[in-house]
């Protein structure tokens, strides 16, 4: 969807006071399978929705190159795993239809006349903030542009951090076409002999291992760079002595990265090892040329790739916009987001840093980044060096290449406590990180396992069993974001810590299912995928739906990155038939469509995109009470609203019932969400998102920027919560801000 398709609803409209008026499907429509939005559409959307920050000038301008950085990546991901799937089963004929009725053939057709204009406009907004960037003193150089000074620059940087390193190859019959990776750029070179005019074509492939960009000699207060594909370039003689470069192009593939295990793969790590080995060499899905290269290079690389025109996008301007992210200057402090240091809890300080006796005092949440992640490697480093702990329970699904949680786990271990993760292998793209960091674990004497086969493992959960007199207390620790220190910097998340018993049981019940498959009985607080969660989840839907047709206030606010289970969905628009308002927060992938008569007209959705990455799972039920309210009961989860969440994932559905934690989530985390403006997008029943027009508001409210400029309720009192706008709560509501 481009800009000038975005539907022109107001975003006043769409206030927590009212809704906005419905729209006519037909009764077959609304009955059939129309009353879903595809899902590879709505996520193409939300990657129009990142391209558009990029676009944004109320964002710093190297933010903004980062921005396009990340639609790149997204997209690289997208057509690896997505695309590669939809390819599969129109390979093989399959004619099963997705949830709106679209065949796999017909869903490929409309994802790339939408991400061929996807990619245009990414190359539109490329050109455009170089033009600003130049501006502001940082440029990318062409070979024309070089002066003496910047060659004998260019000749050293060569020499000793890029020659070494490259494998320049004839393709010829002795030399045959080489593997070229997922990700994979080259140069393809039309080259003649100078001395005898023999032709020759050769392949230049771009290590991954060196930076994208390099620096050029400049004044102060500026930054030049030449790509590395003009450095090679600049030295081909170097590189093919005695050769003349008649012709040269550049082309970046992307393969199939699904991975696929055995079912009854005896010893899984070695299966994930193979499989690993396996995806380098899956199928070309699509592949990235420059516009005009020669003819009889063209054809070789189509030849010996085994790509299709379809699966070719030819490219006036830049290839492999991810790696633009080189240029995001940390030292341009004036181009980039003010800096932010996250808060530690005022009570944690109360209590000079143990983790131990503020979680005792009182159940605590943690919203970050706005609260500092390193609040719950504390809680385990401070477990690995207490001597009165006796055993450590942790999942891990994604990490960070040198963890400090894996870390605190061995230290433990090594230190003789029961230490016992669960490592989830199927973690996309961060198999062989996990595959790593579970033999560093058994090295150190932790138990490792690794769940199901057939299940992933993205439940966040961490106990820590402490010896206290004569018993043994459970501090518990449930997320819904990765214990992963780097990305807990930009994804909001939130971490409940508690020593309540009845919540270590159930995470208790929940390792012994993970290690023993015995499935958990008598769960007091837990609901979990894929056993009861889905139905939970409807359960609650329905008993609000009830409140509704008994006249009583009926609401529903809820907080995730996907919705797309159609059963979900389906007890949805019958709760809003009945008269439940539902205000959604859905930041990618949305397959309900908000806002038609007879159906969904007391839904709405909206998208925040902005600077930090949206990530925290959250759904609060009026239950006869309206929001928000004292009474409401109130669950944070580790799952979208998924198919594969809710059927085929682990996930942890969390009751919150402190009072304390519960007036966190709603009238501040939530309200906030719901409020904000100034990065919101609403949906609109075509599935299409449009914004508020901010020229035309004096302070458009931004949830980013209260959480970090106030407090949160998790340190001493209600700090900050009633500042959140108004127009988030019905005027019969506000009392319970007070």
């Amino acid at each position: 969807m481009t800009k000038a398709d975005a539907p022109k609803t107001p975003l006043s409209d769409f206030l927590h006071s009212g809704f906005p008026p419905a729209t006519k499907l037909s009764e077959e429509a609304i009955a059939g399978p129309k009353r879903f939005f595809n899902r590879e559409l709505s996520w193409l959307g939300f990657n129009w929705r990142v391209l558009e920050e990029a676009e944004n000038p109320r964002v710093p301008l190297l933010e903004r190159l980062r921005f396009l950085s990340i639609s790149a990546t997204n997209l690289d991901e997208f057509y690896t795993v997505r695309v590669a799937g939809l390819r599969e089963l129109v390979r093989e004929d399959v004619t099963t239809p997705a949830a709106d009725g679209l065949l796999p053939a017909e869903q490929l057709k409309l994802i790339n006349q939408n991400a061929r204009a996807l990619m245009a406009r990414q190359q539109s907004t490329f050109n455009s903030l170089m033009g600003l960037m130049r501006e502001k003193g940082i440029t990318i150089a062409r070979r024309s542009d070089l002066t003496d000074e910047d060659k004998a620059h260019l000749d050293h940087v060569f020499l000793t951090q890029v020659f070494p390193v490259l494998s320049p190859l004839a393709i010829d019959p002795a030399h045959p076409f080489p593997f070229i990776p997922n990700t994979g750029f080259s140069l393809a070179l039309q080259l003649e002999r100078a001395s005898d005019g023999q032709k020759l074509k050769a392949l230049l492939p771009i290590p991954h291992q060196i930076n994208r960009f390099v620096r050029l000699p400049a004044p102060e207060g500026q930054a030049r760079f030449l790509t590395l594909e003009d450095l090679l370039l600049e030295h081909l003689t170097s590189l093919f002595p005695g050769y003349i470069e008649k012709g040269n192009c550049a082309f970046r593939i992307l393969r199939d990265s699904d991975l696929e295990v055995e079912d009854e793969a005896e010893d899984l790590v070695r299966e994930f090892e193979t499989a690993l080995k396996r995806r380098k060499r899956g199928e070309v899905v699509r592949m990235k040329i420059t516009a005009g290269a020669p003819g009889v290079l063209m054809q070789m690389i189509k030849r010996e790739l085994r790509v299709t025109d379809d699966e070719i996008v030819e490219v006036e301007g830049m290839i492999g916009m991810a790696d633009l992210r080189e240029l995001v200057l940390k030292d341009r402090h004036d181009l980039l987001w003010p800096n932010f240091s996250p808060r530690v809890p005022e009570r944690v300080q109360d209590h000079e840093g143990d983790m131990f006796a503020a979680i005792r005092q009182k159940d605590m949440l943690l919203h970050h980044p706005y609260e500092t992640f390193d609040m719950v490697v504390r809680f385990l480093h401070q477990a690995a060096r207490d001597p009165n702990v006796v055993a450590i329970k942790q999942t891990l699904y994604r990490t960070s290449h040198d963890s400090p949680i894996v870390k605190a786990l061995c230290e433990a271990a090594e230190d003789g406590k029961s230490v016992t993760a669960l490592v989830e292998l199927k973690a996309r793209f961060d198999e062989a990180a996990n595959i790593r960091q579970s033999r560093r674990l058994e090295r150190a004497g932790a138990h490792v396992t690794y769940g199901f086969i057939n299940y992933k493992t993205h439940a966040k959960i961490s106990t820590v069993v402490r010896r206290e007199g004569d018993e043994l207390v459970t501090y518990t620790h449930y997320g819904t974001g990765n214990y992963h220190h780097i990305t807990a910097r930009i994804y909001t998340d939130l971490s409940f810590f508690t020593c309540d018993a009845a919540l270590g049981r159930d995470a208790t019940k929940v390792f012994n299912y993970l290690s023993g498959y015995a499935e958990p009985q008598g769960l007091e607080n837990l609901a979990i995928s894929p056993l009861n969660q889905k139905s939970t989840l409807i359960k609650r839907i329905m008993r609000e739906a009830e409140m509704a047709r008994e006249g009583k206030p009926a609401e529903i606010w809820a907080k995730m990155n996907s919705l797309v289970e159609p059963d979900v969905i389906d007890a949805l628009y019958k709760a809003s038939q009945d008269g439940v308002k539902i205000s959604l927060v859905v930041r990618g992938i949305c397959g309900l469509r908000p806002g038609i008569k007879g159906l969904s007209e007391n839904i709405r959705v909206k998208s925040i995109v902005g600077r930090f990455l949206e990530h925290s799972r959250i759904v609060c039920f009026g239950n006869g009470h309206g929001l928000p309210s004292k009474k409401a009961k109130v669950f944070m989860s580790s799952a979208d609203w998924m198919g594969r969440n809710l059927n085929r994932r682990v996930e942890t559905l969390v009751e919150i019932k402190n009072a304390t934690v519960k007036a966190q989530i709603v009238n501040q985390i939530m309200a906030a969400n719901l409020a904000d403006v100034a990065q919101s997008w609403v949906m609109g029943p075509d599935g299409g998102f449009a914004r508020a027009d901010l020229s035309t508001l004096d302070h458009p409210f931004n949830c980013h920027r209260f959480f970090m400029e106030n407090p949160s309720l998790s340190g001493r009192g209600s700090a900050g919560a009633s500042d959140v706008p108004k127009l988030a709560h019905s005027p019969e509501e506000r009392t319970d801000l007070d």
